[in-house]
C-alpha cells in the first residue's frame, strides 16, 4: 500500500514538470481539453498522462442576431398613404365666433333678503327665505344691496349702496331639509318628537346694476 502511495505521488510531481515545460499555442475560437485514461490497475500504479487536445469548436455556441421564426420585413415601393391634417379654417372661425362674445364683467353683491345676507353673482342660483307673494318665472328685485364688488373697485354701502338693485328670477318653491325637534323631560314620561321642513325659495340672479354713480373706493 505505501508502494501505491508513492508511485502516485511520483507520478503527480512528474505530471506538473511537464506541464509546466509544455508550451501551447492556441486560436480564438479553441479550447483544451483533458482526457484521462482509465487506470489499468487497481493501485494506480501505471503512469498518468495527460495529452492536451486542441478543438476547434467554439467554448460557447454562436446564437443568431434573430429566431427564424421572425419574418423579415418586405419593403414595398408601394407609396404611403398618410391621414390629411384637418383645416385650420375651422379651428379659426371658432376661435373667432368665441372671442366675439362679450365677456362678462366679474362683479359680485351682497343682498339683504328678510334677515340674512347673502353673496350673489350673476347667472347663479341661491335658496333664500319664502318670497310671499311670488311665483315661479317671476322676476324680483332686491334692492338693499350693502355692497358691490368689481375687479378694480368696491362700492360699500353706508349702510346700503343707493340706486343699486339685484335682478333675480323665482326657479321654484319648496321646502328645506327635515328638522327634528325632540323635547324630553325627565321623570314625567314626557317625549315629543316634532318635524319641520322650512319653506324657502330658488332665485337666479341675473344682473346687478345702478351701483356706477355711487362714490367708489379705490383697490389699487
Amino acid at each position: 500500500m505505501a508502494s501505491a502511495t508513492l508511485a502516485i505521488s511520483s507520478s503527480v510531481c512528474r505530471l506538473t514538470q511537464k506541464q509546466s515545460s509544455f508550451p501551447l499555442s492556441l486560436s480564438k475560437n479553441s479550447f483544451i481539453s483533458l482526457s484521462t485514461p482509465p487506470p489499468s490497475s487497481p493501485l494506480f500504479s501505471q503512469r498518468l498522462d495527460f495529452r492536451p487536445v486542441i478543438s476547434n469548436r467554439p467554448a460557447f455556441p454562436c446564437i443568431p442576431k434573430f429566431s427564424e421564426s421572425v419574418v423579415p420585413v418586405v419593403e414595398s415601393d408601394s407609396p404611403v398613404i398618410e391621414s390629411e391634417p384637418e383645416s385650420v379654417s375651422e379651428a379659426a372661425q371658432l376661435v373667432q365666433a368665441t372671442a366675439s362674445i362679450p365677456k362678462r364683467e366679474e362683479i359680485f353683491a351682497v343682498v339683504m333678503v328678510g334677515s340674512r345676507q347673502y353673496i350673489v353673482f350673476p347667472g347663479r342660483w341661491i335658496y333664500t327665505q319664502r318670497l310671499k307673494g311670488a311665483n315661479v318665472n317671476d322676476k324680483v328685485v332686491l334692492n338693499k344691496v350693502l355692497l358691490v364688488g368689481t375687479k378694480t373697485a368696491a362700492y360699500i354701502g353706508k349702510p346700503v349702496v343707493t340706486n343699486a338693485a339685484v335682478h333675480a328670477v323665482v326657479e321654484e318653491q319648496l321646502l328645506d331639509k327635515k328638522v327634528i325637534v325632540f323635547k324630553y323631560k325627565k321623570k314625567k314620561n314626557y317625549r315629543r318628537n316634532i318635524g319641520h321642513r322650512q319653506p324657502i325659495t330658488r332665485i337666479r340672479i341675473t344682473g346687478i346694476t345702478g351701483y356706477e354713480d355711487y362714490q367708489a373706493s379705490t383697490l389699487f
